[in-house]
Protein backbone atom coordinates (compact mmCIF):
# COMPACT_ATOMS: atom_id res chain seq x y z
CA UNK A 1 0.00 0.00 0.00
CA UNK A 2 3.26 2.62 1.09
CA UNK A 3 5.00 1.55 -2.28
CA UNK A 4 1.29 2.51 -4.22
CA UNK A 5 0.82 5.55 -2.38
CA UNK A 6 4.07 6.48 -3.37
CA UNK A 7 4.08 5.68 -7.04
CA UNK A 8 0.89 7.49 -7.11
CA UNK A 9 3.10 10.89 -5.78
CA UNK A 10 5.50 10.56 -7.86
CA UNK A 11 3.44 10.11 -10.90
CA UNK A 12 1.44 13.04 -10.14
CA UNK A 13 4.56 15.19 -9.63
CA UNK A 14 5.92 14.42 -13.36
CA UNK A 15 2.58 14.97 -14.68
CA UNK A 16 2.81 18.41 -12.93
CA UNK A 17 5.96 19.13 -14.11
CA UNK A 18 5.20 18.50 -17.58
CA UNK A 19 7.14 21.39 -19.45
CA UNK A 20 8.09 22.81 -16.67
CA UNK A 21 11.07 25.17 -17.15
CA UNK A 22 12.97 27.40 -14.15
CA UNK A 23 12.40 30.81 -15.90
CA UNK A 24 8.25 30.10 -14.23
CA UNK A 25 7.36 32.28 -11.57
CA UNK A 26 5.80 29.96 -8.77
CA UNK A 27 1.93 31.41 -9.55
CA UNK A 28 2.54 29.90 -13.63
CA UNK A 29 4.35 26.53 -12.05
CA UNK A 30 1.04 26.38 -10.32
CA UNK A 31 -1.18 27.11 -12.87
CA UNK A 32 0.53 24.75 -15.50
CA UNK A 33 0.22 22.09 -12.89
CA UNK A 34 -2.70 22.30 -12.34
CA UNK A 35 -3.63 22.22 -16.19
CA UNK A 36 -1.34 19.59 -16.50
CA UNK A 37 -3.51 17.69 -14.07
CA UNK A 38 -6.65 18.24 -15.58
CA UNK A 39 -5.83 16.82 -19.13
CA UNK A 40 -4.04 13.66 -17.84
CA UNK A 41 -7.46 13.27 -16.30
CA UNK A 42 -8.99 14.30 -19.74
CA UNK A 43 -6.83 11.33 -21.31
CA UNK A 44 -8.07 8.78 -18.38
CA UNK A 45 -11.73 10.21 -18.90
CA UNK A 46 -11.56 9.91 -23.02
CA UNK A 47 -10.14 6.25 -22.38
CA UNK A 48 -12.74 4.80 -19.94
CA UNK A 49 -15.94 6.59 -21.36
CA UNK A 50 -15.44 4.90 -24.57
CA UNK A 51 -15.13 1.41 -22.92
CA UNK A 52 -17.77 2.25 -21.13
CA UNK A 53 -19.69 3.17 -24.03
CA UNK A 54 -18.21 -0.39 -25.38
CA UNK A 55 -20.87 -2.42 -23.69
CA UNK A 56 -23.83 -0.25 -24.65
CA UNK A 57 -22.56 -0.07 -28.40
CA UNK A 58 -26.53 -1.01 -29.74
CA UNK A 59 -27.63 1.66 -28.09
CA UNK A 60 -25.19 4.39 -28.10
CA UNK A 61 -24.97 5.82 -31.75
CA UNK A 62 -21.42 5.26 -33.42
CA UNK A 63 -20.48 8.94 -33.41
CA UNK A 64 -21.36 9.49 -30.41
CA UNK A 65 -19.06 6.84 -29.41
CA UNK A 66 -16.50 8.71 -32.07
CA UNK A 67 -16.50 11.80 -29.84
CA UNK A 68 -16.04 10.02 -26.58
CA UNK A 69 -12.57 9.24 -27.39
CA UNK A 70 -12.09 13.08 -28.28
CA UNK A 71 -10.90 14.03 -24.85
CA UNK A 72 -8.13 11.46 -24.80
CA UNK A 73 -6.56 13.01 -28.54
CA UNK A 74 -7.12 16.54 -27.27
CA UNK A 75 -5.39 16.20 -23.90
CA UNK A 76 -2.36 14.04 -25.31
CA UNK A 77 -2.37 16.99 -27.97
CA UNK A 78 -2.22 20.06 -25.06
CA UNK A 79 0.48 18.10 -23.13
CA UNK A 80 2.57 17.23 -26.01
CA UNK A 81 2.39 21.39 -26.55
CA UNK A 82 3.24 22.19 -22.91
CA UNK A 83 6.30 19.33 -23.28
CA UNK A 84 7.60 21.64 -25.59
CA UNK A 85 6.66 25.11 -23.65
CA UNK A 86 4.07 26.46 -25.44
CA UNK A 87 2.10 27.51 -23.14
CA UNK A 88 -0.50 29.57 -24.37
CA UNK A 89 -1.11 27.57 -27.69
CA UNK A 90 -1.96 24.80 -25.48
CA UNK A 91 -4.59 26.50 -23.58
CA UNK A 92 -6.08 27.70 -26.79
CA UNK A 93 -5.99 24.29 -28.80
CA UNK A 94 -8.07 23.03 -25.19
CA UNK A 95 -10.94 26.08 -24.96
CA UNK A 96 -11.37 25.64 -28.72
CA UNK A 97 -11.36 21.80 -28.93
CA UNK A 98 -13.15 20.44 -25.99
CA UNK A 99 -16.26 22.92 -26.93
CA UNK A 100 -16.58 22.43 -30.48
CA UNK A 101 -16.12 18.72 -29.98
CA UNK A 102 -18.27 18.43 -27.54
CA UNK A 103 -20.72 20.92 -29.33
CA UNK A 104 -20.84 18.46 -32.32
CA UNK A 105 -22.70 15.82 -30.87
CA UNK A 106 -25.68 18.13 -30.23
CA UNK A 107 -24.93 19.26 -34.01
CA UNK A 108 -25.62 15.56 -35.22
CA UNK A 109 -29.04 15.33 -33.02
CA UNK A 110 -27.62 13.59 -30.27
CA UNK A 111 -27.49 14.56 -26.61
CA UNK A 112 -25.36 12.48 -23.88
CA UNK A 113 -26.43 15.02 -21.20
CA UNK A 114 -22.92 17.03 -21.09
CA UNK A 115 -23.66 20.61 -21.63
CA UNK A 116 -22.64 21.18 -18.13
CA UNK A 117 -18.85 21.25 -19.89
CA UNK A 118 -19.81 24.42 -21.33
CA UNK A 119 -19.85 25.61 -18.06
CA UNK A 120 -16.50 24.32 -16.82
CA UNK A 121 -15.10 25.39 -20.26
CA UNK A 122 -15.94 29.16 -19.75
CA UNK A 123 -15.26 29.22 -15.84
CA UNK A 124 -11.46 27.81 -16.60
CA UNK A 125 -10.49 29.77 -19.80
CA UNK A 126 -10.73 32.75 -17.34
CA UNK A 127 -8.39 30.98 -15.20
CA UNK A 128 -6.27 29.34 -17.29
CA UNK A 129 -5.23 32.21 -20.28
CA UNK A 130 -2.99 34.92 -19.77
CA UNK A 131 -3.89 37.22 -22.73
CA UNK A 132 -7.01 39.24 -22.77
CA UNK A 133 -8.58 38.87 -25.89
CA UNK A 134 -7.87 35.09 -26.11
CA UNK A 135 -10.14 35.09 -22.80
CA UNK A 136 -12.68 36.91 -24.19
CA UNK A 137 -13.02 34.53 -27.71
CA UNK A 138 -12.88 31.35 -25.29
CA UNK A 139 -15.10 31.94 -22.86
CA UNK A 140 -17.69 33.36 -25.82
CA UNK A 141 -17.16 30.41 -27.64
CA UNK A 142 -18.03 27.97 -25.10
CA UNK A 143 -21.20 29.86 -23.82
CA UNK A 144 -22.38 30.19 -27.46
CA UNK A 145 -21.92 26.42 -27.64
CA UNK A 146 -23.73 26.18 -24.14
CA UNK A 147 -26.75 28.99 -25.42
CA UNK A 148 -27.11 26.87 -28.68
CA UNK A 149 -27.11 23.58 -26.66
CA UNK A 150 -29.57 24.85 -24.12
CA UNK A 151 -32.04 26.98 -26.05
CA UNK A 152 -31.77 26.00 -29.93
CA UNK A 153 -31.08 22.50 -30.30
CA UNK A 154 -33.83 21.00 -28.56
CA UNK A 155 -34.68 18.31 -31.28
CA UNK A 156 -32.61 15.48 -30.41
CA UNK A 157 -32.85 12.39 -32.41
CA UNK A 158 -31.09 10.17 -29.50
CA UNK A 159 -31.38 11.19 -26.06
CA UNK A 160 -29.42 9.44 -23.17
CA UNK A 161 -31.70 10.11 -20.52
CA UNK A 162 -34.52 7.74 -22.83
CA UNK A 163 -32.22 4.72 -23.26
CA UNK A 164 -29.70 4.85 -20.00
CA UNK A 165 -31.22 7.14 -17.39
CA UNK A 166 -27.78 5.97 -15.16
CA UNK A 167 -25.80 6.75 -17.51
CA UNK A 168 -26.58 10.10 -18.80
CA UNK A 169 -26.63 10.98 -14.62
CA UNK A 170 -23.27 9.87 -14.36
CA UNK A 171 -22.17 12.18 -17.29
CA UNK A 172 -23.85 15.38 -15.35
CA UNK A 173 -22.34 14.38 -12.11
CA UNK A 174 -18.94 13.93 -14.29
CA UNK A 175 -19.24 17.73 -15.70
CA UNK A 176 -19.95 18.88 -11.78
CA UNK A 177 -16.86 16.93 -10.51
CA UNK A 178 -14.99 18.55 -12.97
CA UNK A 179 -16.37 22.08 -12.37
CA UNK A 180 -16.16 21.14 -8.23
CA UNK A 181 -12.53 19.91 -9.03
CA UNK A 182 -11.02 22.71 -11.06
CA UNK A 183 -11.98 25.04 -8.74
CA UNK A 184 -10.74 23.63 -6.19
CA UNK A 185 -7.50 23.14 -7.09
CA UNK A 186 -7.73 27.06 -8.36
CA UNK A 187 -8.42 27.50 -4.57
CA UNK A 188 -5.77 25.10 -2.93
CA UNK A 189 -3.43 26.83 -5.27
CA UNK A 190 -3.91 30.42 -4.90
CA UNK A 191 -4.31 29.75 -0.68
CA UNK A 192 -0.58 28.06 -1.06
CA UNK A 193 0.88 30.77 -3.30
CA UNK A 194 -0.85 33.51 -0.87
CA UNK A 195 0.80 31.39 2.20
CA UNK A 196 4.14 31.81 -0.18
CA UNK A 197 3.66 35.31 -0.96
CA UNK A 198 3.10 36.26 2.71
CA UNK A 199 5.89 34.46 3.65
CA UNK A 200 7.92 35.80 1.12
CA UNK A 201 6.88 39.49 1.82
CA UNK A 202 7.66 39.01 5.45
CA UNK A 203 11.36 37.65 4.68
CA UNK A 204 11.60 40.67 2.00
CA UNK A 205 10.19 42.84 4.87
CA UNK A 206 12.79 41.20 7.02
CA UNK A 207 15.90 41.52 4.85
CA UNK A 208 14.68 45.21 4.40
CA UNK A 209 14.94 45.94 7.95
CA UNK A 210 18.48 44.12 7.73
CA UNK A 211 18.79 46.11 4.64
CA UNK A 212 18.73 49.35 6.37
CA UNK A 213 20.27 48.49 9.66
CA UNK A 214 23.15 47.58 7.62
CA UNK A 215 22.74 51.09 5.99
CA UNK A 216 22.05 52.90 9.57
CA UNK A 217 25.51 50.94 10.72
CA UNK A 218 27.12 52.28 7.59
CA UNK A 219 26.14 55.78 7.73
CA UNK A 220 26.95 56.00 11.37
CA UNK A 221 30.68 54.58 10.94
CA UNK A 222 30.77 57.13 7.96
CA UNK A 223 29.75 59.71 10.21
CA UNK A 224 32.35 58.69 12.83
CA UNK A 225 34.96 57.80 10.27
CA UNK A 226 34.45 61.72 8.90
CA UNK A 227 34.42 63.09 12.14
CA UNK A 228 37.42 61.29 13.02
CA UNK A 229 39.00 62.58 9.79
CA UNK A 230 38.17 65.71 10.57
CA UNK A 231 39.49 65.85 14.19
CA UNK A 232 42.62 64.18 13.27
CA UNK A 233 43.06 66.82 10.55
CA UNK A 234 42.83 69.97 12.53
CA UNK A 235 45.19 67.88 15.51
CA UNK A 236 47.80 67.55 12.60
CA UNK A 237 47.41 70.80 11.36
CA UNK A 238 47.40 72.13 15.44
CA UNK A 239 50.51 69.88 15.51
CA UNK A 240 52.41 71.25 12.60
CA UNK A 241 51.87 74.82 14.18
CA UNK A 242 52.88 73.65 17.66
CA UNK A 243 55.77 72.23 16.23
CA UNK A 244 56.47 75.20 14.25
CA UNK A 245 55.97 77.53 17.19
CA UNK A 246 57.92 75.69 20.04
CA UNK A 247 60.92 75.75 17.26
CA UNK A 248 60.99 79.02 17.43
CA UNK A 249 59.86 80.08 20.75
CA UNK A 250 62.20 77.16 22.43
CA UNK A 251 65.61 79.23 20.54
CA UNK A 252 65.26 82.56 22.95
CA UNK A 253 65.69 80.81 26.37
CA UNK A 254 68.09 78.66 24.98
CA UNK A 255 69.89 81.34 23.53
CA UNK A 256 70.15 83.55 26.69
CA UNK A 257 71.11 80.61 29.10
CA UNK A 258 73.66 79.99 26.16
CA UNK A 259 74.67 83.53 26.27
CA UNK A 260 74.99 83.88 30.09
CA UNK A 261 77.04 80.80 30.37
CA UNK A 262 79.41 81.60 28.01
CA UNK A 263 80.20 85.08 29.00
CA UNK A 264 80.32 84.10 32.39
CA UNK A 265 83.09 81.44 31.25
CA UNK A 266 85.07 83.67 28.45
CA UNK A 267 85.03 86.37 30.51
CA UNK A 268 84.82 86.26 34.20
CA UNK A 269 81.40 89.00 34.41
CA UNK A 270 81.57 90.44 37.56
CA UNK A 271 78.55 89.71 39.97
CA UNK A 272 76.77 92.37 39.51
CA UNK A 273 76.72 92.02 35.73
CA UNK A 274 75.20 88.37 35.91
CA UNK A 275 72.90 89.88 38.18
CA UNK A 276 71.30 92.14 35.45
CA UNK A 277 71.06 89.88 33.26
CA UNK A 278 69.29 86.82 34.85
CA UNK A 279 65.98 88.53 35.39
CA UNK A 280 65.74 87.91 32.02
CA UNK A 281 66.88 84.67 31.64
CA UNK A 282 64.61 84.02 34.54
CA UNK A 283 61.44 85.21 32.48
CA UNK A 284 62.36 83.10 28.91
CA UNK A 285 62.63 80.16 31.81
CA UNK A 286 59.36 81.10 33.19
CA UNK A 287 57.50 80.99 29.80
CA UNK A 288 59.39 77.70 28.71
CA UNK A 289 58.11 76.28 31.84
CA UNK A 290 54.83 76.61 31.71
CA UNK A 291 55.19 76.08 27.29
CA UNK A 292 56.75 72.57 28.24
CA UNK A 293 53.76 71.96 30.86
CA UNK A 294 51.09 73.04 28.42
CA UNK A 295 52.54 70.85 25.78
CA UNK A 296 53.07 67.47 28.12
CA UNK A 297 49.85 67.99 29.20
CA UNK A 298 48.79 68.79 25.65
CA UNK A 299 50.04 65.13 24.78
CA UNK A 300 48.85 63.35 27.75
CA UNK A 301 45.24 64.52 26.94
CA UNK A 302 45.69 63.52 22.89
CA UNK A 303 46.54 59.93 24.18
CA UNK A 304 44.22 59.53 26.81
CA UNK A 305 41.60 61.05 25.32
CA UNK A 306 38.50 59.33 27.56
CA UNK A 307 40.97 59.31 31.38
CA UNK A 308 39.76 62.19 33.22
CA UNK A 309 39.38 60.61 36.81
CA UNK A 310 36.59 63.24 37.85
CA UNK A 311 36.06 63.55 41.93
CA UNK A 312 34.72 65.95 44.76
CA UNK A 313 37.29 69.17 45.03
CA UNK A 314 36.76 72.18 46.96
CA UNK A 315 37.59 74.68 44.39
CA UNK A 316 38.81 77.49 46.92
CA UNK A 317 41.56 75.01 48.26
CA UNK A 318 42.73 74.52 44.12
CA UNK A 319 42.73 78.60 44.06
CA UNK A 320 45.09 79.28 47.19
CA UNK A 321 47.54 76.38 45.68
CA UNK A 322 47.44 77.90 42.31
CA UNK A 323 47.61 81.50 44.49
CA UNK A 324 50.83 80.14 45.35
CA UNK A 325 52.34 78.93 42.68
CA UNK A 326 52.26 82.19 40.27
CA UNK A 327 52.86 84.15 43.61
CA UNK A 328 56.32 85.09 42.35
CA UNK A 329 55.21 85.77 39.18
CA UNK A 330 52.53 88.01 40.33
CA UNK A 331 55.14 89.61 42.55
CA UNK A 332 57.63 90.08 40.07
CA UNK A 333 55.42 92.57 37.72
CA UNK A 334 53.26 93.67 41.25
CA UNK A 335 50.39 93.23 40.73
CA UNK A 336 47.46 92.79 43.86
CA UNK A 337 46.10 89.01 43.16
CA UNK A 338 43.20 88.33 45.61
CA UNK A 339 39.90 85.54 46.20
CA UNK A 340 37.03 86.36 47.44
CA UNK A 341 36.02 82.14 47.70
CA UNK A 342 35.99 82.88 51.53
CA UNK A 343 34.32 79.63 51.97
CA UNK A 344 34.27 75.65 50.94
CA UNK A 345 33.12 75.96 47.32
CA UNK A 346 32.16 71.84 45.84
CA UNK A 347 32.86 70.91 42.13
CA UNK A 348 32.81 67.57 40.56
CA UNK A 349 35.46 67.40 38.31
CA UNK A 350 39.10 65.82 37.38
CA UNK A 351 41.97 67.57 39.18
CA UNK A 352 45.31 68.15 37.84
CA UNK A 353 42.74 68.90 34.48
CA UNK A 354 41.05 72.21 36.77
CA UNK A 355 44.40 73.22 38.60
CA UNK A 356 45.51 73.71 34.71
CA UNK A 357 42.87 75.32 33.87
CA UNK A 358 42.87 77.88 37.17
CA UNK A 359 46.74 78.10 36.86
CA UNK A 360 46.29 78.99 32.85
CA UNK A 361 43.57 81.56 33.15
CA UNK A 362 45.86 83.67 36.38
CA UNK A 363 49.25 83.24 34.37
CA UNK A 364 47.19 85.11 31.63
CA UNK A 365 45.47 87.54 33.67
CA UNK A 366 49.09 88.16 35.19
CA UNK A 367 50.46 88.36 31.71
CA UNK A 368 48.27 90.63 30.25
CA UNK A 369 47.95 93.12 33.26
CA UNK A 370 50.37 96.01 33.69
CA UNK A 371 52.06 96.59 37.15
CA UNK A 372 50.42 97.54 40.18
CA UNK A 373 47.11 96.12 38.40
CA UNK A 374 44.38 94.31 40.16
CA UNK A 375 43.09 90.12 39.90
CA UNK A 376 40.23 88.71 41.56
CA UNK A 377 38.78 85.22 41.52
CA UNK A 378 35.40 84.37 42.41
CA UNK A 379 32.78 81.71 42.61
CA UNK A 380 28.91 81.55 41.93
CA UNK A 381 27.39 78.67 42.77
CA UNK A 382 24.19 77.76 41.04
CA UNK A 383 21.21 75.08 41.83
CA UNK A 384 23.28 72.70 39.07
CA UNK A 385 27.05 73.87 38.19
CA UNK A 386 29.57 76.46 39.85
CA UNK A 387 30.53 79.48 37.87
CA UNK A 388 34.07 80.59 38.73
CA UNK A 389 35.09 83.80 37.57
CA UNK A 390 39.26 85.83 37.11
CA UNK A 391 38.82 89.44 36.65
CA UNK A 392 41.79 91.30 35.92
CA UNK A 393 42.76 94.99 35.21
CA UNK A 394 44.02 93.80 32.10
CA UNK A 395 44.81 95.71 28.45
CA UNK A 396 41.80 93.60 27.48
CA UNK A 397 41.18 91.73 24.30
CA UNK A 398 40.17 93.59 20.71
CA UNK A 399 37.00 92.44 19.19
CA UNK A 400 38.53 90.33 16.49
CA UNK A 401 40.94 88.76 18.85
CA UNK A 402 37.50 87.61 20.51
CA UNK A 403 36.22 86.07 18.12
CA UNK A 404 39.31 84.17 17.15
CA UNK A 405 39.31 82.96 21.13
CA UNK A 406 35.67 81.79 20.21
CA UNK A 407 36.26 80.19 16.93
CA UNK A 408 39.18 78.11 18.31
CA UNK A 409 41.62 80.46 15.98
CA UNK A 410 44.84 79.60 17.07
CA UNK A 411 46.73 82.67 17.70
CA UNK A 412 49.18 84.61 20.35
CA UNK A 413 50.26 87.78 21.46
CA UNK A 414 52.80 89.58 23.79
CA UNK A 415 51.86 90.18 27.72
CA UNK A 416 52.11 93.93 29.75
CA UNK A 417 56.00 92.67 30.36
CA UNK A 418 57.16 91.47 26.50
CA UNK A 419 55.95 87.78 27.84
CA UNK A 420 55.46 85.43 25.11
CA UNK A 421 53.38 82.33 24.60
CA UNK A 422 51.77 79.89 22.21
CA UNK A 423 47.96 80.21 22.39
CA UNK A 424 48.17 76.47 23.46
CA UNK A 425 47.05 77.25 27.54
CA UNK A 426 43.62 78.07 26.43
CA UNK A 427 42.38 75.65 23.90
CA UNK A 428 43.75 73.21 26.66
CA UNK A 429 41.28 75.34 28.94
CA UNK A 430 38.61 74.42 26.92
CA UNK A 431 39.17 71.15 26.19
CA UNK A 432 39.57 70.18 29.91
CA UNK A 433 36.31 72.06 30.38
CA UNK A 434 33.83 70.52 27.76
CA UNK A 435 35.43 66.88 28.92
CA UNK A 436 34.39 67.62 32.63
CA UNK A 437 30.74 68.59 31.62
CA UNK A 438 31.73 72.56 31.87
CA UNK A 439 32.55 75.60 29.31
CA UNK A 440 34.39 78.70 29.59
CA UNK A 441 33.05 82.03 29.02
CA UNK A 442 35.08 85.70 28.70
CA UNK A 443 33.88 88.97 28.65
CA UNK A 444 36.49 91.48 27.73
CA UNK A 445 36.74 95.33 26.74
CA UNK A 446 39.57 96.97 25.30
CA UNK A 447 41.57 98.58 27.82
CA UNK A 448 39.53 98.30 30.97
CA UNK A 449 40.57 94.43 31.73
CA UNK A 450 38.71 90.72 30.87
CA UNK A 451 36.77 88.27 32.71
CA UNK A 452 37.48 84.50 32.29
CA UNK A 453 35.00 82.29 33.65
CA UNK A 454 34.04 79.01 33.54
CA UNK A 455 31.30 76.63 34.92
CA UNK A 456 31.61 73.24 36.64
CA UNK A 457 28.77 70.48 37.51
CA UNK A 458 28.31 70.69 41.43
CA UNK A 459 29.20 68.24 43.71
CA UNK A 460 26.51 65.28 43.99
CA UNK A 461 26.84 65.39 47.98
CA UNK A 462 27.74 68.94 48.24
CA UNK A 463 24.41 69.37 50.70
CA UNK A 464 27.09 66.57 53.35
CA UNK A 465 29.74 69.08 52.87
CA UNK A 466 29.10 72.14 53.22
Amino acid sequence: MNTTFKTFIRLQSYIRNIGYRPSLGSYEKRKLGIFNLMNFFGVVAGILVPIACLFNIGEIPVFAWLIACSPALISLLVLTANYYQRYELARILYFILYPVMTSMLYAVKIDLGIEFFFVLYGVLSVFFLQRVYNIIFSFTLSMACYFLVVTIWKDYNYRLEATNYYFYLFNHLLAIFFIFYGLLLIRNENARYQVQTREKNFQLRRSTLKIMQHKADVAEKAALLETQTRQLTELNTLKNKLFSVIAHDLKAPLYALSTLFRNVQQYDLPGDEIKVMIPEVVKELSYTTGLMENLLQWAKSQMQAEAIRPQVLDIGKITQEVLQLLRLQAEAKHIYVTSKIDRPVYVYADKDMINLVLRNLLSNAIKFTPAEGHISIDAREDRSHIEVSVEDTGTGISPSDLKKLMDDIYYTTRGTGGETGTGLGLMLCKEFLTRNGGRMHVRSEQGKGSIFSFTLPRSPDVGQRI
